[in-house]
């Protein structure tokens, strides 16, 4: 698993729970090592067990964890920059949603070794979608969950969400675009300067 995946998990933790929850899961996934470093390569054997620990150690369903992991990449502050990256995809959440399908491409523009799945996103009707995510990275449709109801409270939209579990295709998420302008979304300038 890359590194930047692991270390995202990590910040999470130490962000939302603090340093005594990050030091219990290293303890509890017998991690070699207090801190990943997020451009190494490690075994996915480790990232399972860190997620399998920390949600032990909260308390809380694995599923919920990761959707929780989700929302935090696009709404906690020591994230703005990917924040600001799924914002260029459009003046829109719809926008933003058909951007998906980009999604592994440009990261890779990003982070040249970091190997996303294939996103598939299908349009069911008016204003209903299907996301569909490679298998590949075990979880990462939960922690999708999270990024696209960030992404809607970001854009002031009303969604609801249902991840529908893990086909032949991969893991699919059912996207109910309720209201497009439901609230005031976040501020968001094209030619600002990130935090």
């Amino acid at each position: 698993m890359h590194g930047l995946i692991n270390k995202s998990i990590q910040s999470f933790l130490r962000d939302t729970y603090g340093e005594a929850v990050w030091s219990d899961v290293v303890l509890a996934a017998d991690l070699p090592f207090g801190d990943f470093e997020a451009m190494l390569t490690y075994e996915d054997d480790i990232t399972q067990r860190v997620l399998a620990a920390a949600a032990i150690r909260l308390g809380r369903p694995p599923e919920g964890l990761l959707e929780d992991i989700g929302t935090y990449l696009v709404s906690h502050a020591n994230n703005e920059g990917l924040r600001r990256l799924l914002r260029f995809a459009g003046l829109s959440y719809e926008d933003f949603l058909f951007s998906l399908e980009d999604l592994p491409d440009r990261t890779r523009l990003a982070v040249s070794d970091l190997d996303l799945p294939r996103l598939d996103l299908r349009q069911q009707g008016v204003n209903r979608f299907r996301l569909t995510c490679d298998a590949g990275l075990p979880g990462l449709g939960h922690v999708l969950v999270g990024v696209l109801r960030a992404m809607a409270d970001d854009y002031g939209a009303l969604v609801m969400l249902d991840h529908l579990g893990e086909g032949q295709e991969g893991e699919a998420i059912e996207i109910t675009l309720i209201e497009t302008e439901f609230a005031e979304g976040r501020t968001f300038e094209l030619g600002a300067r990130a935090v």
